[in-house]
C-alpha cells in the first residue's frame, strides 16, 4: 500500500479504498487475513482507531469478517461483490464522460481498439522519428581540457 495520504478524503476511507483495490487486484484473496490493526497503524503512522474504522467499513459492507482472537479475513465472494459494484460505479459515473468525449472527437470503435497499440503515422511528427541506422553523434566538447603547468 502507498504511504501517502490525500487531504481530500478521510484517512480511514482511503485505507478502506486501498484494501478494496488490493482485493480487486488479487493481492488479497478470499480467506486471506488483513494486516493487523496495530501493524498498519505503526507502518503508516496513523491512529489504530483510524485503521479500525476503515476495517469496520469493510465489515459493514460484508467484504470482511472479524474472527475473535484471530483477526479480520476476506469473505468468500468479496471479489465478485466488489467487481460488480466497481462496474456499476464506472458505468454510472465515468462512462458517460468518456462516451461524450468519444462522440465529440468522432472516434470509431476500430480507432479506439487499435489506437493505443498502433499509433497512426499522423500521430508522430517527422522530427520525433529518428533514423534507425544513424550512428550516434558525439557532441563537440565546449570546454577543451586545461593544460597543466
Amino acid at each position: 500500500m502507498d504511504r501517502e495520504w490525500n487531504d481530500s478524503q478521510p484517512i480511514y476511507r482511503q485505507l478502506r479504498d486501498r484494501v478494496v483495490a488490493m482485493i480487486l487486484d488479487g493481492v488479497l484473496k478470499e480467506g486471506d487475513p488483513l494486516p493487523s490493526v496495530r501493524n498498519v497503524a505503526a507502518d503508516y503512522r496513523v491512529n489504530p482507531l483510524t485503521v479500525l474504522k476503515g476495517y469496520q467499513q469493510l465489515v459493514d459492507e460484508g467484504l470482511v469478517e472479524s474472527r475473535r482472537g484471530l483477526g479480520m479475513f476476506i469473505n468468500a465472494g468479496a471479489h465478485s461483490l466488489l467487481l460488480q459494484g466497481e462496474r456499476q460505479k464506472f458505468l454510472g459515473e465515468e462512462w458517460p464522460r468518456i462516451h461524450a468525449t468519444i462522440q465529440r472527437l468522432g472516434l470509431s470503435a476500430a480507432e479506439l481498439l487499435n489506437g493505443a497499440t498502433n499509433p497512426s503515422s499522423s500521430d508522430v511528427a517527422p522530427q520525433d522519428v529518428a533514423p534507425q541506422d544513424a550512428a550516434p553523434s558525439n557532441p563537440p566538447e565546449s570546454n577543451p581540457p586545461k593544460k597543466e603547468r
